[in-house]
């Protein structure tokens, strides 16, 4: 008889629930880094989320207070000529009272004799970006309108 010497097999099991020194803790700092990659993104998303909504809030008050602006037509003018023009001052003035009524900032950037332009301003504060460095966003829109006759039904 031969005299073999059995050689023990390791366990899988076993294998697998050893200790690894060089492995120690590296799950952990994946996880970290995921993690704060995600709160970057979300940051991120609830920032600009709240800009666009302050841009179109912007958009809004700028096409309302143009739309003021261009009611206020040159009476005289359309009775002697027939032709719609806008009266420059009383367009603008109606457009910065309607501004200043909606408790917003902005300026009158020109009247011509049918069109108006209005810009608003505003600050948006973006408290989830404030640890970034941006606790506020200036945000500005510009609209415009145009006097158009109306023809009776």
């Amino acid at each position: 008889m031969c005299d073999r010497r059995r050689r023990a097999v390791p366990d899988p099991a076993a294998m697998r629930l050893r200790w690894r020194p060089d492995d120690h803790g590296a799950a952990t700092i994946q996880i970290l880094y995921i993690v704060l990659i995600g709160l970057m993104f979300a940051a991120a998303i609830i920032g600009g989320g709240s800009v666009l909504a302050a841009r179109s809030q912007g958009y809004s008050l700028a096409q309302s207070a143009a739309r003021a602006g261009a009611q206020q037509i040159d009476l005289a003018a359309y009775r002697a000529t027939g032709q719609l023009r806008l009266d420059p001052a009383r367009a603008a003035q109606a457009a910065l009272q309607f501004l200043a009524a909606a408790g917003a900032t902005g300026s009158v950037d020109g009247v011509t004799a049918a069109t108006i332009t209005v810009t608003v301003t505003s600050r948006q504060a973006t408290p989830a970006l404030r640890t970034f460095g941006h606790p506020t966003v200036t945000v500005t829109s510009t609209a415009s309108a145009t006097a158009t006759p109306v023809e009776p039904a």
